[in-house]
């Protein structure tokens, strides 16, 4: 999936969490400008190149295995991110997902995501920068996982755009 990720979606989208599991996954990118741009190229838009990414991913799987069909939901699911509150709700959100469904009894536990490369100094497509300024630092990222989100009050989002 990382593989398939970086060939499809590193090229029109920044990267700023991510959390694989195994029912599901959450990633929280933002769309290049370049590739909202309307030209003339055969550079694929946004949206098919998430198709892309979901239908090699599935002919890997089905080849792997013997079953056919589609593994992934109609259609995936998008929330515009509006505020900083936001923003910084969603990071931990996406981080502490793995400890909420039952998967490890410590987030943090969870190799799958990417709150230990967020924190570490090894290089990353991720925007590390980016979300650690966010966060006034290192200190503060960890602290805003100290605890669980609350998701009955999303910071900056109605009631319509939260989708689980």
């Amino acid at each position: 999936f990382v593989t398939l990720y970086t060939l499809y979606i590193d090229p029109i989208a920044d990267t700023f969490a991510y959390c694989l599991m195994r029912n599901h996954f959450h990633l929280f990118v933002r769309i290049k400008p370049s590739a909202l741009e309307i030209t003339l190229s055969k550079t694929p838009t946004p949206s098919q190149s998430f198709s892309n990414l979901f239908n090699a991913y599935t002919k890997t799987i089905n080849q792997q295995r013997p079953r056919t069909g589609s593994l992934f939901e109609h259609p995936f699911h998008r929330i515009p991110v509006t505020t900083d509150a936001y923003f910084l709700y969603l990071i931990a959100y996406i981080h502490r997902n793995p400890q909420k469904h039952g998967f490890v009894k410590d987030f943090r536990d969870w190799p799958y995501s990417s709150y230990g490369a967020l924190l570490s100094q090894r290089p990353t497509r991720l925007q590390r920068n980016t979300v650690l300024s966010w966060f006034d630092g290192v200190e503060h990222f960890v602290e805003a996982h100290t605890t669980a989100p609350n998701e009955n009050h999303v910071p900056g989002a109605s009631d319509d755009d939260w989708v689980e």
